[in-house]
């Protein structure tokens, strides 16, 4: 399973540049005026992870796979989109397939680049994209319960789904997400969000766009966008979407000078917000280490062994027999799999085995 993350926020707020610099590909056009990115771009990019270079270094295989994150970004939305107003609602069906929301906020002041409400106010550009996602869900589980008041009249067992539509419209009519209303573990809400894919059920990681001068310390604007995230349990990824790109290219060591030459010991944004998509998703990774590959597989937290085997092949898991784990601490102190193994730091686990962040595994099976 692939981490997929959807870029969304107002015209010219820096989201194409933004695109560039976290897939490195240079392939979404970015010019200052509203709606340059007329169709969805998509790339896929692989996810940075130091475990895995280590166990390259010690196992070397003939292929390394790293685990890989596809964005999507889509054209800028504006106030009224979820009604056809600007070029973002037709793109908004791309967005209900991906399982995270990246929402780029500008934060920086410029006379140069033109801002679709005339000013900059973060808080005000969180509130007018969140209405038209909230308003196209609604619309979107509006057909869906016109569709399912067809067809409970010849399957009652249909109507929980129905009494689920009926409080969650209640709750997005109070402008408030999906992601927020409390009968999330019901039956019916969870086949009916299978079904329905709301937009804001989805968990929102946001972008603040920063000028170089605000990597060093946050701005007003910044703040003011902490604060709002904080209340609404969403993490921040302060980001210059301009440096971003210029360190397209750049080796790790390269751009780890060129942050911490601008003042800034964080992460690149890249890394940045594919660790806190995969923290506000709850997935982990798990590695498989031969001399043919290494290779990063991710997973949902708390997955079990065989279900966590069923991403290599489904038929792992239906002729799972057993596991054989590694923590990636013991496999790289003891220099690979047979001084673990020597070191007795090789375990064998079964069914009910619960995966760790990490683990390094082997898995028998039968079909």
């Amino acid at each position: 399973m692939a981490l997929s993350i959807g870029i969304v926020g107002l015209p010219n707020v820096g989201k194409s540049t933004l695109f560039n610099a976290l897939t490195e590909a240079h392939n979404a056009e970015a010019a200052n005026y509203p709606f340059c990115t007329i169709d969805p771009n998509k790339a896929i990019v692989t996810v940075p992870d130091e475990r895995i270079d280590k166990l390259t270094e010690i196992v070397k295989p003939q292929k390394v796979q790293n685990a890989v994150v596809e964005f999507t970004d889509i054209a800028g939305l504006v106030k009224g989109a979820s009604k056809g107003e600007g070029l973002g609602n037709q793109f908004l069906s791309h967005i209900r397939e991906t399982q995270a929301i990246v929402h780029v906020v500008r934060c920086f002041e410029n006379e140069n680049i033109v801002h679709v409400d005339g000013k900059i106010d973060p808080v005000n550009d969180i509130e007018v994209i969140n209405t038209e996602l909230i308003l196209a869900d609604i619309q979107s589980l509006e057909n869906r319960v016109i569709r399912l008041e067809k067809m409970v009249k010849g399957d009652k067992k249909l109507q929980p789904l129905i009494d689920i539509s009926s409080r969650i419209m209640e709750h997005l009519n109070s402008n408030k997400p999906v992601l927020s209303f409390e009968g999330r573990e019901d039956d019916a809400f969870i086949q009916l969000t299978r079904e329905t894919r709301f937009i804001t059920n989805k968990p929102v990681i946001y972008a603040a766009n920063v000028d170089e001068d605000s990597l060093q310390k946050d701005n007003d604007f910044v703040k003011s966008l902490v604060a709002y995230a904080e209340s609404h349990g969403s993490e921040v990824v302060k980001v210059c979407a301009k440096v971003e790109e210029e360190m397209a290219g750049m080796s790790k060591d390269e751009k780890t000078e060129f942050l911490e030459s601008l003042g800034s010991h964080e992460e690149s944004g890249l890394n940045q917000v594919i660790h806190k998509g995969y923290k506000a998703l709850g997935l982990i990774s798990y590695f498989t280490a031969g001399v043919k590959e290494v290779r990063a597989w991710t997973i949902q937290d708390g997955w079990k062994a065989p279900k966590a085997a069923s991403v290599i092949h489904n038929d792992f898991e239906r002729g799972f027999i057993r596991a054989e784990v590694i923590a990636y601490a013991d496999f790289v102190q003891f220099n690979g799999e047979a001084g673990a193994k020597a070191a007795g730091k090789m375990r064998t686990e079964g069914k009910e085995y619960v995966v760790s962040d990490g683990d390094v595994m082997h898995f028998l099976f039968n079909v």
